[in-house]
């Protein structure tokens, strides 16, 4: 190990000073493609500039914390005390430290933060000086939100998630001359790492026609229906709004109630059919269930009227008269995905209103109904926001793609926008090649119309928990929905909360068995038994609290997914002749997983 007190940069130290101006000059260059790239099709009128407004938004919020600290003087005191005494303690310490005493750090490094993973981090007094800065500032910028007093709840939530992201942003993790191990990999390659960052920054604009679309895998290695989405199927019916895959049977007997899965169209379906060892829907089939999916329509202006009483009409019931026709079955399994989990649920209320008793149980995968207690995406809903939402989808008749990916990514944007921005970028590396990222990346558009009406009636006004949702003239209430519900919560859930997900359980009328995976939103729902992960916890009703219960739930290592097939089949374990896609004089259209699906945006 270098000595602390030698001068930090003369560890990094440019092996060919020729090689390096020839690189720096070929970085230059790229770099002026990237700028061109990302300002033609702004000049071409193709991209309008729309972040100012997004800008104003976090200015106004920031300044009404602002504000509350510097209208007292006493209070503005304390602020600026509070960050020189976080200040000169990392200064006492540096001083100690240089002079080759043993010090504290003024500021622990949390233990799961990825970024300072370098050892330099620690081992180099300049590094550790700039990482203990920095986080000293952004603890402190933290702290002024959270003790900003007359705050209404929705301003410090927007406030919280304002300054993390520009605390992300800052970290000197996503700069070279501020991370070490970019600075050594620099020196030790003359500058060819920044050569090939600034190569996939132009490639990146380029492919984003002037957007950013930063690459988290290579798209090469995936195609959808060779080794992604290939669990053999049958599209048996398509319309304006969805196809319908019926997928083949690999048992003799099967479940005589059909199951029909309802994914959402924030995102493709085949996250539940990415590959044979990570497929729900092939396990699904595998264990005697005749499956049927949704696999929506990746929308353009033609959807644009399209809302949510077109997706539960054209969708969910016209797949459920689709499934009655082709196996003579009117008694239906459902399943729920995200927000596909909020229409089935309307759904239901729906055809509980109207007398419909098709649809006999209702599993929910990381469904909200109640949004009270809803994600970090509350933060880009408000009466304001949504209207410059919606004043920019008339334009086009639906939102792009890649703002809602924008908005997902923003959720994590230090494992999904900033590591990559560093290895990409950076580092200049190949993104490694990854099928739930390659997934999370293929975006998809919404109708204005549909869009409109979710964040509205869910998000802002929170009508279905409430028995005020109107759709196709009727008022909805979820006590009408008498049927078995299986409500899965996923721990690690960032979109639909664990707590949000266990207050929805109590707007149903009937038996709910609420069941906690371990993880996130995807890898919770997506984790088959054979790779034994994570684990799951079941309880009594979902009643009182979320903490109260977890208090007397019983944990299981691995997978919940047999444990709901127990559930499935304690309703009603009824076995008949397995169905094969085209039975019933059914037209095939095209083989699994179908064209809506490949429709890229």
């Amino acid at each position: 190990m270098a000595d602390d007190r030698q001068h930090p940069m003369l560890q990094y130290i440019i092996n060919n000073p020729e090689a390096f101006a020839q690189n720096l000059a070929k970085t230059l260059e790229q770099a002026g493609k990237a700028l061109a790239a990302y300002i033609e099709p702004r000049e071409q009128g193709k991209i309008k500039h729309e972040s100012t407004d997004e800008l104003t938004g976090v200015v106004k919020t920031l300044a009404q914390v602002g504000e509350y600290w510097t209208s007292d003087p006493q209070r503005a005191i304390e602020a600026q005390s509070r960050l020189w005494s976080g200040y000169i303690d990392l200064w006492n310490s540096s001083l100690k430290r240089m002079m080759g005493e043993t010090s504290e750090p003024a500021v622990e490094t949390p233990p799961r933060d990825k970024r300072f993973a370098d050892p330099d981090w620690e081992n180099n007094q300049f590094f550790d000086f700039i990482k203990q800065l920095y986080l000293i500032t952004s603890k402190w910028a933290e702290d002024m939100v959270h003790d900003a007093h007359g705050l209404d709840e929705h301003t410090r939530h927007k406030a919280e998630f304002y300054v993390t992201q520009i605390a992300n942003a800052v970290s000197p993790s996503n700069f070279v001359l501020t991370n070490p191990e970019l600075l050594r990999l620099t020196m030790e390659s003359n500058g060819e790492n920044l050569v090939k960052g600034m190569q996939h920054l132009v490639e990146d604009l380029k492919t984003g026609e002037g957007e950013l679309k930063i690459r988290q895998t290579d798209p090469s290695k995936f195609k959808l229906g060779d080794n992604l989405g290939n669990t053999p199927g049958k599209v048996i019916s398509q319309n304006d709004v969805c196809q319908v895959v019926q997928y083949t049977p690999t048992t003799t007997d099967v479940l005589k109630r059909p199951l029909l899965v309802v994914p959402p169209w924030i995102n493709k379906f085949y996250i539940l059919d990415l590959n044979p060892e990570k497929s729900f829907i092939k396990w699904a089939v595998d264990q005697g269930h005749t499956v049927f999916v949704i696999s929506w329509v990746n929308p353009d202006e033609r959807q644009a009227q399209k809302s949510f009483e077109h997706y539960m009409k054209e969708g969910i019931l016209n797949t459920l008269d689709v499934i009655k026709k082709t196996t003579r079955q009117s008694e239906v399994n459902s399943i729920g995905y995200c927000v596909g989990g909020t229409l089935l649920a309307v759904t239901l209320a729906y055809m509980a209103r109207t007398g419909d008793d098709r649809i006999k149980t209702s599993t929910f995968f990381t469904t909200q109904v109640d949004f009270t207690f809803a994600g970090d995406l509350k933060v880009f809903v408000d009466e304001e926001q949504i209207s410059i939402l919606e004043k920019r989808m008339e334009e086009q008749g639906y939102l792009d793609g890649s703002k809602m990916s924008s908005a997902f990514n923003m959720l994590r944007s230090n494992d999904l926008i900033w590591s990559y921005v560093v290895n990409n970028y950076l580092k200049g590396k190949e993104p490694f090649p990854f099928d739930l990222l390659y997934w999370n990346s293929d975006s998809t558009r919404m109708p204005a119309a549909n869009h409109s009406f979710y964040l509205r009636n869910c998000y802002l006004d929170n009508k279905l928990s409430k028995g005020e949702m109107e759709i196709a003239g009727e008022t909805l209430d979820l006590q009408d929905v008498k049927i078995p519900i299986f409500n899965l919560a996923t721990r690690e859930d960032h979109i639909a909360p664990p707590k949000s997900v266990f207050v929805g359980s109590g707007c149903f009328g009937g038996p709910v068995e609420y069941v906690l995976a371990g993880s996130g939103h995807i890898a919770g729902v997506v984790n088959p038994p054979a790779k034994n992960k994570y684990q799951y916890w079941t309880g009594r009703e979902p009643k009182g609290t979320l903490e109260n219960w977890l208090k007397k739930a019983k944990e299981h290592p691995g997978s919940w997914w047999p444990y709901w097939d127990q559930w499935i089949r304690s309703n009603d374990d009824t076995l008949a002749k397995a169905r094969k896609p085209g039975a019933n004089r059914t037209k095939i259209l095209e083989d699994a997983p179908g064209s809506y699906v490949m429709t890229k945006v």
